[in-house]
């Protein structure tokens, strides 16, 4: 999730200025700085807010896809996954549609000459991957989720140095700390004993983080709101025989307070507000010190299922908490 907004970058400020190199071939500066001539800002009277702001909305989209994990959890036994899933994005849908609609149809010739990427990365970040979690969901705690999650940046690793880019000594060791505590959860004893949706929910890291290595390929000109659309659009289109299918052989659901206001939330907000929530404090704080709010997430989602679902959380997952947060912040840390 946070390589999908991880692509909005600010735009240069060289042009805004008749003389972007002084007198003395001093070169203009950065995009966010002042112009030549400009009087620097007092040291810290300006930073303080935006960073606070950014860190908070960061902190506000992180804590809102934890609680998907909990939906998926809670619904388990009520709603069938595929349903889940795809009612899911059919209200993320019509949430995004005032806003990215009418950008995706301005923008339909570039996504027409684009179409296998857009199609790949619906495929990938919208019809399989949130599948995925609600099939795991049918038997995985809440929290052990939310920890296998966290992984996912660790697995982009893998994945680019499959494309050719060199990970270093740092990542490595990050990935074999991450992936020791993901082996450790899964195959340890009491509250994180083993169970298939541990299996599910790490394919359906793999698919997240295939496509989020996926993004970096993403056209530069089109626009953020037009590709959430397009792919919540061309995501739910796919979804659409496998929920008939699943109709058929499951049968609907109980429409009914507890199941329609989880499933809300999951698409107006997990869906809509806390990707545009992560756009903002990618603005306003970049894109590094916003992912790592993100790697708070397994500390919330354990918190919101002990909270809200009564699941115990035991020293094994706390142990295990640590080894994957620590080799992600290690393995994804960039070097100073």
């Amino acid at each position: 999730m946070a390589e999908v907004l991880h692509r909005t970058t600010p735009t240069s400020a060289s042009g805004t200025s008749a003389s972007g190199t002084s007198a003395s071939g001093t070169p203009a500066p950065n995009p966010g700085t002042a112009a030549p001539g400009t009087p620097a800002p007092p040291s810290g009277a300006r930073a303080p807010r935006p960073v606070a702001l950014g860190v908070a909305l960061a902190a506000l989209a992180t804590v809102v896809w934890a609680g998907s994990f909990v939906t998926s959890r809670a619904l388990h036994d009520s709603v069938p996954p595929v349903q889940h899933a795809f009612w899911r994005w059919v209200v993320a849908l019509v949430a995004v549609a005032p806003f990215g609609a009418r950008a995706a149809w301005r923008q339909r010739a570039l996504i027409r000459r684009h179409l296998r990427f857009v199609l790949l990365a619906s495929l990938l970040g919208v019809t399989v991957y949130n599948t995925l979690v609600n099939q795991a969901g049918l038997t995985t705690p809440a929290a052990n989720m939310g920890m296998i999650m966290a992984a996912s940046p660790v697995l982009m690793a893998v994945l680019e140095r499959a494309g050719g880019v060199r990970l270093g000594a740092r990542r490595v060791t990050g990935l074999l700390t991450a992936c020791a505590g993901v082996v450790l959860l899964i195959g340890g004893g009491g509250a994180a004993s083993f169970s298939a949706g541990d299996l599910w929910m790490i394919a359906a890291a793999c698919s997240f983080g295939s496509y989020s290595a996926l993004l970096r390929r993403r056209p530069a000109e089109l626009a953020g709101a037009a590709f959430l659309f397009t792919t919540f659009l061309f995501g739910t289109v796919m979804l659409l025989p496998v929920q008939v299918a699943s109709f058929a052989v499951q049968g609907g659901f109980d429409v009914r307070p507890g199941t329609v206001l989880p499933l809300l939330y999951v698409g107006v907000l997990s869906s809509a507000v806390a990707f545009f929530s992560w756009n903002k404090a990618i603005s306003l704080v970049g894109p590094t010190r916003a992912g790592l709010v993100y790697y708070v997430q397994p500390v919330c989602v354990a918190l919101l299922s002990w909270a809200l679902l009564g699941e115990a959380v035991g020293p094994l997952q706390a142990l295990c908490m640590a080894l994957i947060l620590g080799g992600v912040v290690l393995g994804t840390a960039s070097r100073r």
